[in-house]
Formats: structure tokens, C-alpha cells, sequence
């Protein structure tokens, strides 16, 4: 099994990981998965199985929520392993280094989030990303 993300107590650091490495360190014991995308995505476009949605930014306004750190607390000790999620990725860089800034020790994220990149024809879950890894994930 994947040991959970490295981490330097003294200089911690957004950790990098592939959605097949991402599901084996959500099913450690203790590990915190969160869906960073707006509630909407997570419910209709669908979401990891087992996974707390605490949006990074939602509608309509797109703005930063102000009590995301917060939020993650309620969920997740500081010294916790935290996995973040996200549509493609780069949601998941900015909430995780916000939590980092905040005190948390052991972020890691998705690289290709839950759809991944988009193709050609821009269409996502064909590239890349949890989906297209056939990983597990349910749909409202």
C-alpha cells in the first residue's frame, strides 16, 4: 500500500499525486478526502466515492470561500493527512497551499482531479483524471 504523503514538519509542501496513488492513500486509516469543487459539480457531475465536498470557490459569484480553512478543520486535524480534488487539478494547488499557509502539515492533491484535461474536441474524462482511471465514484 502507498505510505502516506512525505511531509516535513518544518517546511511543508503541496504534495503531487496520481489519481491511482490518490485512491490508495484515501483508503488509508486517517486520510481526510475532500472535493474542493462547487456543490454543484460534486453532486451532479459526480465525486470519489467517500469524499467530504467543501468547496474552494462557488457559485454564483466564483469567489473564494472565506471559511474553507475553517470548514477543513471541523474535518481534519492539522497534523492530518489531507487529500484534495478538484475538477482538473488546479483548484485543488490553491486550496491545498491555502491550507498549508494555515498550519496543515500533510496536504497532497489529484493532479488531474476528478475529469482531468480536456481532448481535442474539449471534452474531459478522456485524457486523464479519477473518471478516466475507472476509479470509484458515484453520481447523484
Amino acid at each position: 500500500m502507498l505510505p502516506s504523503a512525505p511531509h516535513s514538519p518544518s517546511n511543508p509542501e503541496l504534495h503531487h499525486l496520481s489519481p491511482a496513488d490518490a485512491y490508495a492513500l484515501s483508503q488509508q486509516e486517517g486520510t481526510v478526502f475532500i472535493d474542493v469543487r462547487m456543490e454543484l459539480e460534486h453532486f451532479y457531475v459526480g465525486h470519489p466515492a467517500r469524499v467530504i465536498n467543501i468547496p474552494w470557490q462557488d457559485y454564483p459569484e466564483f469567489e473564494i470561500n472565506p471559511d474553507f480553512v475553517k470548514e477543513v478543520s471541523q474535518n481534519a486535524g492539522k497534523d492530518q493527512q489531507v487529500l484534495l480534488i478538484c475538477r482538473s487539478g488546479h483548484r485543488s494547488i490553491d486550496a491545498g497551499n491555502a491550507l498549508l499557509a494555515a498550519g496543515f502539515q500533510r496536504v497532497a492533491h489529484v493532479v488531474s482531479g476528478f475529469e482531468g484535461d480536456r481532448d481535442d474536441n474539449h471534452h474531459r474524462s478522456s485524457l486523464n483524471g479519477w473518471r478516466k482511471e475507472g476509479l470509484p465514484w458515484v453520481q447523484c
